[in-house]
């Protein structure tokens, strides 16, 4: 059965391409995609766009003395070791700023793979009954809850009368350690908030986009927060500085 909707679709489109997605999940997303217009449009504009930056990469002439120091110790008569140089020497500057490239597009910025890791995390929860452990708008039901399963007490507060219902909470799991997940509604959407341990100092809200969501950030009382909905950035804004009082 696929239980993909377009949202979760588009948000695996890259993991399907670059064939990371587990047997089941890459079987639901071919599925969405076999019947789903929009979603294969992405699927072809991406893979095209993946296709056409293989195709033309970019490369410079490596100086002298890089190309002196890779061909040192190769000691053919002086006349063939120059042939051979100049004729190897542009496929070695293309290889060389080739991998470079790569290294560069892999290396994220250490806040990176976190939120990254929510994003998913977030579309995770919104796909079958993966939202809540235990579903309840009591915080003194919720809270306790996180007893013994955590080595850590999450602050958990309610905020119905701002228009923010508490609906539950469950275990997350982000960068290698067992995460707290509190869900909030708003209208018809959720709000994933994660929060997790850290020994960084207090930091100010950070809000970015990432694969169609917004996130807000922050760092407070060696407790890290992440809000992580598709709600409009100014409403999550505004209830991040909910949590962020009540933390």
């Amino acid at each position: 059965m696929n239980d993909l909707d377009c949202t979760a679709c588009q948000t695996l489109i890259h993991g399907y391409l670059d064939q990371e997605l587990d047997t089941a999940t890459a079987a639901n997303v071919a599925r969405h995609l076999t019947g789903c217009a929009e979603c294969k449009r992405l699927h072809d504009e991406v893979q095209l766009l993946m296709a056409s930056m293989k195709r033309h990469a970019l490369y410079y002439t490596a100086p002298p003395s890089l190309t002196h120091s890779v061909f040192a110790s190769v000691s053919p008569p002086h006349s063939a070791f120059s042939r051979l140089r100049q004729w190897l020497a542009p496929a070695f500057s293309a290889t060389a700023l080739a991998l470079a490239a790569v290294l560069y597009i892999a290396t994220p910025s250490s806040e990176q793979p976190l939120l990254e890791e929510a994003v998913s995390s977030h579309v995770r929860s919104l796909m079958g009954d993966h939202l809540n452990d235990v579903v309840s708008s009591d915080r003194h039901t919720v809270k306790p809850w996180f007893t013994g399963k955590l080595d850590f007490a999450p602050p958990v507060f309610d905020y119905s009368a701002q228009g923010y219902p508490l609906l539950g909470g469950r275990l997350d799991y982000l960068q290698h350690q067992t995460t707290a997940a509190l869900a909030y509604g708003r209208a018809k959407h959720i709000i994933n908030v994660f929060i997790l341990p850290t020994a960084h100092a207090d930091t100010a809200r950070q809000v970015e986009s990432i694969r169609g969501y917004n996130i807000v950030s922050w760092e407070r009382g060696h407790m890290q927060f992440i809000v992580v909905s598709d709600l409009e950035k100014s409403e999550l804004e505004a209830f991040s500085e909910l949590v962020g009082k009540g933390s």
